[in-house]
């Protein structure tokens, strides 16, 4: 049986490390993820339900989770590095989606739940096998490509697979952060109205 520890991860981050684990296995074996939350409980039955997967969880005595998933058949059939990299980097030319981020948090409500959503957002947006053309951060958005963001990490491997992503650079001026940018390029509002004009899908969560 493999174990993934996933204590302390918020969504999607459990889920995500137990695909890997499940991707990597060579034969028929069990993946116990032990988490913290019902939500990630539930997230992890879901891909059970919907990959095929048996499923059994159980509420452990320190008030921890443990879901275990019982992968029957491994498939042989894997992608060769060079199949794997053509996903990455191949896209359609009709395929110009753009997310656009205008703020440091998702969503109304909770300021502080907001800026986990955001964190969580954009680190599965880097596990997508497809991910956008470009990423657009604009008004408080703009704190997120700088120094000091959570979210660098997930941006810069978003950048390494070709995404473009740019920043307002009035944004960045009006915070005082011109000088912070961590990863991407600057941008200007006509360029941001370019490509949200021409985008086959814009996503603004």
């Amino acid at each position: 049986m493999i174990t993934v520890n996933a204590i302390g991860d918020t969504c999607p981050i459990p889920v995500v490390k137990t695909k890997k684990a499940i991707e990597a296995l060579t034969q028929p074996d069990t993946v116990e993820t032990l988490v913290d939350n019902e939500v990630a409980v539930e997230n992890l039955k879901k891909m059970a339900a919907q990959k095929g997967y048996s499923c059994d969880s159980s509420k452990l005595d320190d008030g921890s989770y443990s879901v275990k998933l019982t992968i029957e058949a491994v498939n042989d059939d894997e992608l060769s590095d060079t199949d794997e990299a053509l996903q990455y980097t191949c896209r359609p030319a009709a395929d110009n989606r753009v997310v656009v981020i205008r703020s440091s948090y998702m969503g109304e409500g909770s300021e502080e739940l907001g800026k986990v959503l955001i964190k969580g957002f954009i680190y599965a947006l880097s596990q997508q096998n497809n991910p956008p053309e470009t990423m657009l951060f604009y008004n408080g958005g703009a704190k997120l490509t700088c120094e000091g963001s959570e979210s660098l990490e997930d941006l810069k491997e978003l950048k390494s697979r070709g995404v473009k992503i740019l920043t307002c650079g009035t944004c960045l001026n009006y915070y005082e952060l011109s000088d912070k940018l961590a990863v991407g390029e600057v941008t200007n509002m006509y360029d941001i109205a370019e490509k949200m004009a021409g985008a086959s899908l814009i996503v603004s969560p």
